[in-house]
């Protein structure tokens, strides 16, 4: 039998063990990388599965809806309604404030017979208010608040007859921001 011809992979080493397209020596593997690896690889899956539980329970939204914009509520506008009565209390030190406001309010065209007016039982009231008592009154107040001169307006059932629970009637409680003598200070003691 013939004897093939000699060439250049005929003199390899045989220590190596490989044979052919294979003898490339294999890189040695470092435990320590795999390790490592390994960890990176179940961190990534550990929180792209809990991102994707979160989506699914809907407590992450990746395209919000856009916001619907908030409109303010218009302040509602008070209508002048000389129907009403008014009880007109001057809650300052100041004498005749509640005959001015009596005055101002018979001017500006309401009834005479539907005005009375007195003294409160207390001197020192901060801010002149507009007491109504049912929702229905609320924007005559608003509009008596304004005819006076910016009142504050609050609901209360403090001032209803209790006799007569459909009575309709404003209660202007007259403060010491339209007086011009200041209440009596109290004494303080000597030191």
């Amino acid at each position: 039998m013939p004897q093939p011809v000699r060439d250049r992979f005929d003199d390899v080493p045989r220590t190596s063990g490989r044979v052919g397209a294979h003898r490339a020596e294999a890189p040695g593997m470092n435990g320590w990388i795999v390790l490592l690896w390994s960890f990176v690889a179940a961190l990534v899956l550990i929180v792209a599965g809990i991102f994707v539980a979160l989506l699914m329970m809907g407590r992450i939204t990746l395209f919000p809806a856009a916001e619907d914009a908030v409109v303010p509520t218009p302040e509602p506008t008070g209508v002048v309604d000389t129907t009403y009565s008014v009880l007109i209390l001057n809650a300052t030190p100041e004498e005749g404030l509640d005959v001015q406001l009596r005055e101002s309010l018979i001017n500006a065209q309401w009834p005479d017979d539907l005005i009375t007016y007195g003294a409160a039982g207390q001197q020192d009231f901060p801010d002149t208010t507009v007491y109504y008592v049912s929702e229905a009154d609320e924007l005559a107040a608003i509009g008596l608040a304004g005819l006076i001169g910016g009142a504050q307006v609050e609901q209360s059932d403090f001032y209803a007859d209790p006799n007569n629970p459909d009575q309709r009637q404003l209660v202007v409680v007259i403060g010491l921001d339209r007086s011009t003598t200041a209440p009596d200070a109290e004494e303080t003691p000597a030191e």
